[in-house]
């Protein structure tokens, strides 16, 4: 049952679009590619320098952080996940205009704290409107500029079983959300303006088990163009899935033999890009087949250096990837073979690299960052570290001349003065 809490609003003004450098609307940015054209960003960080605010976040959260014009969006959760908390801070000075408390959950299902919170799905914002959900517990729209509820589901139901992951996309009208559960997995496209259920699209593909922990996923997915006719691209367990995202309808397939993916995949030099998950496998997949694909159009696939959580990063023909264990790799996006690999900060990662002003950026756990020169030889060109920076699960926010970063417990914006 969803309860409507007091908020706390202070009065804002949003401003002007300023272009695409200006928003971080979704989970990696821009078409989810974890790619900025921001110029000017710091490369020098730390508690005393380039700070330009650090704000207190309450709870425990790992959804990243989202960026329209003066507003910075993000999502929190007690840490028993009986509290479902929003949070919209100003850019500028980093003042919380909204805490408010969207779910109270009588009963949350267990969680495998060390991989997961009850708020890990990130938010998509678009002008007007931010759309929040932390999957089964529930999914709700806002209105950016009064802060205030625009409509809700607390219907679309799944066992996460180790807690949601999947974040939400936007196409044209249509907000598409992923529960892939232990018990039930589909695909389901909501009305954005009114919440309705538009279509509903079940995984069908033989999961190769009836153990439901081999089922669940946490990807998100993307949308691509393929000579002109757009596809949905999905992975799930044991497989990638292409859909038509007007109607949900499953257009090819290709068996992937592993479990719980939760990278974003990629779209470049006419393969997909995405893993299997714990298998921890990358996969190049040609998309203009049409029923299963497994033995015709998987162009390669390769287990070298590829991690199971961050994302990888394309910039030209050369993919950017990290393990969970702090080891990165260039791998040729044409042909899946190794180019290096080399050590970054840090011991543990769950941040998804990104690539803005000619850098690359690398993001660890205990708040360390490395920068690296693209190319086909390792070359590091900086390290920072944040000192409150414990826990940094989430993927940072770029727009304008800023990064944003979350913590365990804050939010910090960066950038160079």
């Amino acid at each position: 049952m969803i309860r409507w809490m007091t908020a706390v609003v202070f009065a804002s003004l949003l401003g002007d679009p300023s272009g695409e450098t200006d928003h971080w609307a979704e989970f990696r940015g821009p078409g989810g590619t974890g790619i900025s054209d921001a110029t000017g960003l710091p490369r020098e960080w730390s508690e005393t320098k380039n700070v330009v605010w650090k704000t207190p976040i309450h709870g425990r959260g790992w959804s990243s952080p989202v960026v329209w014009n003066k507003q910075v969006w993000l999502t929190t959760g007690t840490r028993d996940g009986k509290e479902l908390s929003v949070i919209c801070v100003d850019r500028e000075s980093g003042k919380v205009l909204l805490d408010h408390k969207m779910f109270v959950i009588a009963k949350p299902d267990p969680l495998w704290e060390k991989f997961n919170s009850y708020a890990s799905p990130t938010p998509v914002i678009e002008e007007g409107r931010v759309y929040i959900t932390f999957g089964t517990y529930g999914t709700v729209c806002l209105d950016t500029k009064t802060l205030k509820p625009v409509w809700a589901r607390d219907d679309l139901q799944c066992n996460h079983w180790r807690g949601a992951g999947s974040s939400p996309i936007l196409f044209e009208n249509l907000l598409i959300l992923t529960f892939d559960g232990y018990d039930v997995q589909y695909l389901v496209a909501l009305d954005k303006k009114t919440g309705k259920t538009v279509w509903k699209s079940d995984r069908s593909h033989d999961f190769g088990t009836d153990d439901g922990d081999r089922k669940k996923g946490y990807s998100t997915p993307i949308i691509i163009d393929v000579a002109g006719k757009l596809q949905l691209i999905s992975p799930a367990s044991n497989a990638v899935v292409a859909l038509d995202p007007h109607t949900g309808k499953i257009l090819w397939w290709a068996k992937t033999g592993n479990h719980s993916p939760a990278m974003r995949s990629l779209y470049g030099n006419g393969l997909v890009y995405a893993t299997c998950g714990a298998g921890k496998e990358l996969f190049a997949i040609k998309p203009d087949g049409k029923g299963e694909v497994t033995a015709s159009h998987i162009a390669w696939k390769t287990k070298k250096g590829i991690g199971h959580k961050p994302s990888p990063v394309m910039v030209g023909d050369l993919l950017y990837v990290v393990t969970e264990n702090a080891s990165a790799s260039c791998i040729d996006a044409k042909t899946g073979e190794q180019v290096w690999a080399g050590r970054v900060a840090g011991t543990e990662f769950s941040a998804s690299p990104l690539y803005a002003d000619g850098v690359l950026y690398f993001f660890a756990e205990d708040g360390s960052a490395t920068i690296l020169q693209p190319g086909r030889e390792f070359k590091e060109l900086g390290r920072n570290k944040l000192d409150g920076g414990k826990e940094c699960k989430s993927t940072p926010a770029i727009a304008g001349k800023s990064i944003f970063i979350r913590t365990e417990s804050n939010l910090y914006r960066i950038e160079a003065k």
